[in-house]
């Protein structure tokens, strides 16, 4: 498995921890660092909940000066999904002028494991502001992101233990002519990772996504499938990296990309976690590392996959619960 934890950085910049009320510590200028902003109900902060963290910041620092926030507990991981925290970022857009990059759900396992991270509708952050660069979220219940159009962001990713089928095809419906980096954990259906192979054919296409150049599609019980999928995919051309790690992929997915368009071009292949045989990871990085292509098949899972008395295999991504 693998450990979820903060953020150490976003869109380039340190993440700063906003001090509690009271407590002593010189703050930075406001555009030097990525503002975390945690309220937890089992925590000591004398804050009366997200909106009082929330009115305290902008009190305290130099709204038009911040560039990036990230959000972490707003309130129980359980019930509260971030509706909250979309309604205060989008009445604070006047204010908040200089914002390019927004993540929301920073909390690490021993917050809450990132099934129990409820989110919802992000995309009006999106049209609150126009000039942002980087939006990313955590946690998938709940989550929703119908289809939008936006002319300036350049990276999205999301990370989750299943990421619902519907957001998938809003993002592939979605027109983003700027978007370079895309990352998606698509997890395991048992938590809402009910998308399919088929969903991600218009991202593959990549008719909408023109300056696409780093495509991740990890952490996916349909790895082999995914697999299969992107050695047919137009989009591979253009691509300088791809990221197809955490998953369950297997022989047959390895094998399927190997046997498909072209990989040569790429920069670097990110495969580690997965459960391929090193005969067949052998006959990879030979076709693929004399070409200059960083190849990462580090971490096998075998720990992570059991067979039943019917000598059926199952197979398990690096983050479900």
């Amino acid at each position: 498995m693998t450990d979820i934890e903060h953020l150490p950085e976003l869109h380039g910049l340190p993440a700063f921890d906003f001090p509690d009320p009271g407590e002593p510590q010189e703050l930075p200028e406001a555009g030097a660092v990525a503002w975390r902003l945690a309220f937890s109900v089992y925590g000591d902060s004398a804050d009366a909940g997200f909106g009082a963290l929330w009115e305290r910041f902008l009190a305290t620092v130099d709204p038009a000066g911040v560039r990036a926030i990230i959000v972490g507990p707003w309130g129980e991981p359980c019930e509260d999904d971030s509706g909250e925290v979309v309604r205060h970022l989008v009445a604070a857009r006047k204010k908040l002028t200089s914002l390019r990059a927004v993540f929301i759900g920073d909390l690490e396992m021993e917050e809450a494991e990132i099934s129990w991270i409820v989110q919802s509708d992000v995309t009006p952050v999106l049209e609150a502001y126009p000039l942002l660069e980087e939006l990313g979220v955590r946690g998938g219940t709940g989550l929703r992101f119908p289809a939008v159009r936006h002319q300036h962001l350049r990276t999205l990713w999301f990370q989750a233990g299943g990421l619902p089928g519907e957001v998938v095809r809003g993002v592939a419906a979605s027109e983003l002519p700027a978007l370079e980096h895309l990352e998606m954990w698509l997890g395991v259906e048992e938590y809402e990772g009910d998308a399919t192979v088929a969903d991600l054919a218009p991202l593959l296409a990549g008719d909408r996504l023109p300056a696409l150049r780093h495509l991740g599609l990890r952490n996916s019980e349909l790895q082999d499938g995914i697999a299969a999928a992107v050695a047919r995919a137009p989009v591979v051309a253009r691509l300088t990296s791809l990221d197809l790690s955490l998953g369950t992929l297997s022989d047959e997915g390895l094998t399927a990309l190997l046997d498909g368009r072209p990989l040569t071009h790429l920069n670097r292949l990110d495969l580690h976690y997965n459960f391929v045989t090193e005969p067949v990871a052998e006959r990879f990085r030979a076709a693929l590392e004399p070409s200059g292509v960083e190849v990462d098949l580090s971490e096998p899972g075998e720990e992570d996959q059991d067979e039943d008395e019917d000598g059926e295999v199952y197979r398990y991504t690096a983050v479900s619960e």
